[in-house]
């Protein structure tokens, strides 16, 4: 039975626009639901987070590499965790600070839940470090929940005892203000032209190398091809200059509002990730009856199921399988249908919210159980030895700590 008014600190370092809007939602519908949720993170997502007023925002400066700050975001942490039930961090880095942070409490500390919501990804040394991160997430976190299956599987070969793959969904998306004519229209699109639509964050996970390399082998086929990119990021300069250098059929919109518009207007919608959790451009685009094309990585296929063309991580294989669905009107009209199909069985915010419940309720159960054993263990030991299991749990925490805080 899921306890009703938990405390609950969601943590979050600095993310993308998918994490932040998770948070949002949850602690948002979390509130309404009766728990006390708070959120801490760096202050330049407060707007954001704080769903206008509504939901407590404390200010907690994450940075995205190590450094000495951590240190005082170790002792903000931890007064914050002490009024908390259950911490719940998202991503690897604030998940890490958590179990830190709390560990240090004692016997009394809160329940520790980590949300893995994407894959390491770099050199050797990123990945050593990653690895250490891990460990310490897996062996003391009482509940790790990754995006996809892939790290839930991680999660469990670092040692987390309690793992299952997280629900995030679409947050609610208008439905189009234009028709696709019209959207062609301003965007210059003529008639007899394919329109691919792909929307997300300019940065090196959603593959866009890949993306121009797959516009050029699309060139001189049987129809113009118009690409449109919606998103802003890192890579926004370079990638302009490669695609007018080459003379790419390839335009980048920058940020847009009217996301829902151009997805009902493509042909076909494309996502070139090296690397997905629950892409929440590809839910959406299944929500408007898209025909989608998306390389098979990471979560990707536990989203679309059937109701895509899935195909290999490749430049030649995106642009083999767009080409035969400009050719081939029944399958994307076959696809449309089972992508709204699909659609309905995507979890919503309401599904997100009971598998939570059920977790931080699995979670607290888990720190009851750990406080017993550690008050049994302090009796055992009497007062000649009374520290012994304040700060590890035996099988709950491991050695990670030292070799990576």
């Amino acid at each position: 039975m899921v306890q009703q008014g938990q405390r609950v600190l969601q943590v979050l370092g600095s993310s993308a626009g998918g994490v932040v809007r998770h948070v949002a939602q949850v602690a948002a519908g979390a509130r309404a639901r009766g728990h006390d949720v708070r959120v801490a993170g760096p202050s330049d997502l407060h707007e954001q987070l704080s769903g206008g007023g509504r939901v407590p925002v404390a200010r907690l400066e994450i940075a995205d590499r190590p450094g000495k700050e951590d240190a005082v975001v170790l002792r903000r942490l931890r007064t914050l965790a002490r009024h908390a039930d259950v911490v719940h961090a998202h991503g690897l880095r604030a998940g890490a600070l958590a179990v830190l942070a709390t560990r240090s409490l004692g016997a009394e500390r809160p329940a520790v839940v980590v949300t893995l919501h994407n894959m390491p990804v770099g050199g050797s040394a990123v990945r050593a470090v990653a690895r250490g991160l891990e460990e310490l997430v897996g062996r003391g976190a009482d509940v790790v929940l990754g995006v996809s299956g892939d790290l839930v599987e991680l999660a469990r070969l670092r040692g987390a005892r309690h793992t299952a793959r997280a629900l995030v969904p679409a947050p609610p998306r208008p439905v189009p203000a234009h028709t696709p004519e019209q959207v062609r229209a301003a965007l210059g699109v003529a008639g007899d032209a394919a329109l691919l639509v792909t929307v997300g964050r300019l940065a090196p996970q959603k593959g866009l190398d890949l993306l121009l390399d797959a516009a050029a082998l699309l060139e001189g086929g049987p129809r113009e091809v118009v690409w449109v990119v919606a998103g802003d990021g890192p890579l926004l300069g370079d990638l302009e200059r490669q695609a007018a250098d080459e003379a790419l059929p390839v335009r980048f919109l920058g940020r847009r509002e009217d996301v829902a518009d151009l997805l009902g207007a493509a042909d076909v919608v494309v996502s070139t990730a090296t690397w997905e959790g629950q892409p929440i451009a590809v839910q959406e685009a299944l929500h408007l009856g898209c025909a989608v094309v998306a390389t098979d990585v990471g979560g990707t296929g536990e989203v679309t199921g059937t109701a895509a063309e899935l195909v290999p991580n490749r430049a030649d294989s995106v642009a083999d399988a767009v080409r035969r669905l400009l050719a081939d009107p029944d399958r994307v009209g076959h696809l449309r249908d089972a992508a709204r199909s699909r659609a309905g069985e995507l979890p919503t915010i309401e599904d997100t919210l009971d598998q939570l419940e059920e977790w931080w309720d699995r979670a607290a159960r888990a720190r009851d159980a750990r406080r017993a054993r550690e008050a049994r263990r302090e009796r055992r030991a009497g007062n000649g030895n009374g520290d012994g299991g304040g700060a590890g749990d035996g099988n709950d925490t491991g050695e990670a700590a030292g070799g990576t805080g």
